[in-house]
């Protein structure tokens, strides 16, 4: 099945996921087929869940009520969990996106995947276990995703922008810095946003030995596949790059890339001096 005839099922915890993420949970879903059930579950009573009511209808979201059985207690979990056995075997998508930071749910994405059937997480690095993310194929932080509000700074922030030109008095100056900023830059690697540590080497190697053919060159879709295999959390934004190609460009001291036939990516190891 390709990926335009894949269709995808949104499951939403509406106690655990924040609204203005909405417009990128669509998107990362949407990467990996049509997402044609979307669901958000909670108890629309409860006045914390305010900030998704305006996103209903704005983007056809079925809202699923589910009342606390006990006081400090909510169902959000349970439910989520049936209504996601129900879809799976009633065999209507070929995959799902778990929107949720919570543990819980890690049983719930082992079964899917048992089933042979794509599921991706959406949650929060900080309060997602490494169980849960382990457990998806893909999973995505959402300190990784642009909010709405984001999306509306950037807006506002690019009307009227103007080029100021640098004082020539210090433009000796800002090139001296420039310089000392490229060597410091080639002799310093990518930096995780999420867990502050320099992204490691040994694991894009070890990716690169699993995809690399006769020739000793890996295909760049490959690539970023075999990676996910590795580390399902695996993503080149938490680095602060937009693409993998972004990516492995910047680590020109280890990777050369090489185009085939005008069109195809790889990646090659450097030849050391």
């Amino acid at each position: 099945m390709t990926q335009a005839e894949s269709k995808i099922a949104l499951l939403i915890d509406g106690d655990n996921a924040h609204s203005k993420f909405i417009e990128s949970l669509l998107a990362e879903a949407g990467k990996h087929g049509k997402v044609t059930v979307r669901r958000i579950y909670g108890d629309w009573t409860d006045t914390r869940l305010s900030g998704w009511k305006a996103q209903i209808n704005k983007y056809a979201i079925r809202p699923m009520q589910k009342f606390a059985f006990a006081k400090g207690k909510n169902a959000t979990d349970t439910a989520m969990i049936i209504d996601a056995m129900d879809i799976l075997h009633s065999k209507t998508v070929s995959g799902f996106c778990i929107a949720s930071s919570d543990s819980d749910y890690t049983g719930l994405a082992q079964r899917i995947r048992e089933e042979g059937v794509f599921v991706m997480g959406i949650g929060e690095a900080a309060k997602t276990t490494d169980a849960f993310v382990n457990a998806c194929d893909i999973f995505i932080y959402t300190e990784n995703l642009i909010s709405q509000g984001d999306q509306d700074v950037n807006k506002e922030s690019d009307k009227g922008k103007t080029e100021e030109k640098e004082p020539a008095s210090n433009q000796k100056i800002a090139t001296h810095k420039t310089q000392e900023t490229k060597v410091e830059a080639k002799a310093k690697l990518p930096q995780s946003k999420i867990t502050k540590k320099p992204i490691d080497i040994k694991f894009l190697m070890t990716g690169f030995e699993m995809v690399v053919d006769d020739a000793g060159m890996a295909y760049m879709g490959e690539m970023g596949t075999a990676l996910r295999k590795l580390d399902p959390s695996f993503d080149s934004r938490t680095y602060g790059f937009s693409t993998m190609t972004s990516l492995f460009k910047s680590l020109s001291d280890f990777f050369e890339l090489e185009y085939k036939n005008n069109a195809s990516l790889y990646i090659k190891l450097k030849k050391q001096k």
